[in-house]
């Protein structure tokens, strides 16, 4: 009974180790007596004892390598160092098994390659500002080399380029000489605009000025004007109330029936006050000529009668 449970106990541990769950993302690659059975993927499988195993476990999800600086030589005779990074993606588990021997080396060392005749085409400047079309030409000629492995690349990137020291110090100092530049024409430029805004500011206050200048001349000569119609109106009203007084005057003599005589006496008191302006002749008419010896000789008997 002893040996039974025995037996027992390891048919269920055989059993047991022949059952394979294969989780997302991944498959396995079951060879059967050495040779190549099948590929699992995701789900529960059996293993036939002592006859089948598991001969690799692949990873299908996306992978990142990040290789050593290699060393590459430009165009121009310029020694540099490169660093790539590697996105791959495993699409074939049997050929990534059976393709290649060690396949991460194997990019490794095809990257380099392909880095080095892609560098070997371009000058330094046209490598330092063509990261992008390097990236895109090495993505191609690695998945074209790596479609027999069963990888698939899916990008490129260039990590880190290192030139020379003395490349760098001559980039650092072109860099410091781009950067004073830069300082200096935006210095120019704020020199400028400030410059505009001053004369900006003195054509306003000069237009503001001339402007209360007009407004202050029109001011005065409307007062001026207004006060020159006011004296005008002032004079016109003052004639025409003199007038109107010696219309009175003479419509009274007239009422109260004052004969030639009288009129011409009033004619004459009228010249006397002109006289007594600023006038310096007078021409005097004939008839008061007369009035005016009649009144003097009435005036003499008068006083010899006294």
């Amino acid at each position: 009974m002893i040996i039974f449970l025995l037996l027992l106990f390891v048919i269920l541990l055989i059993l047991v180790s022949c059952v394979r769950i294969v989780p997302q993302a991944q498959a396995l690659v079951v060879e059967r007596v050495g040779a190549y059975l099948s590929t699992w993927s995701v789900g529960i499988h059996f293993l036939f004892p002592f006859v089948d195993r598991v001969a690799k476990r692949v990873t299908l999800k996306e992978q990142v390598v990040d290789f050593d600086p290699q060393p590459v030589i430009t165009k121009d005779n310029v020694t540099m160092r490169i660093d790539t990074v590697v996105f791959f993606q495993i699409t074939d588990p049997k050929l990534f098994a059976y393709g290649v021997e060690n396949p991460i080396m194997a990019i490794e060392n095809l990257t380099a390659t392909t880095l080095r005749n892609i560098i070997g085409d371009l000058e330094l400047d046209q490598t330092l500002t063509s990261r992008e079309t390097i990236n895109t030409k090495m993505r191609a000629s690695l998945d074209v080399a790596t479609d027999p492995w069963g990888i698939k690349v899916n990008r490129v990137e260039l990590k880190n380029i290192i030139p020379p020291a003395a490349i760098q110090d001559a980039m650092e100092k072109q860099m410091k000489a781009e950067r004073e530049r830069r300082e200096a024409i935006l210095k120019a430029e704020g020199e400028k605009k400030s410059t505009i805004l001053v004369a900006e500011g003195k054509k306003e206050s000069a237009i503001l000025d001339a402007e209360a200048n007009k407004q202050a001349a029109i001011l005065h000569a409307e007062a001026e004007k207004e006060r020159r119609i006011r004296e005008a109106e002032g004079a016109a009203e003052a004639i025409l109330k003199v007038q109107k007084a010696n219309a009175d005057g003479i419509r009274f003599l007239k009422e109260a029936g004052a004969d030639a005589a009288v009129l011409q006496l009033k004619s004459l008191e009228a010249f006397k006050e002109a006289a007594n302006g600023k006038a310096t002749k007078i021409i005097i008419p004939s008839e008061i000529q007369g009035i005016a010896g009649l009144v003097k000789s009435i005036a003499e008997v008068a006083a010899e009668e006294k």
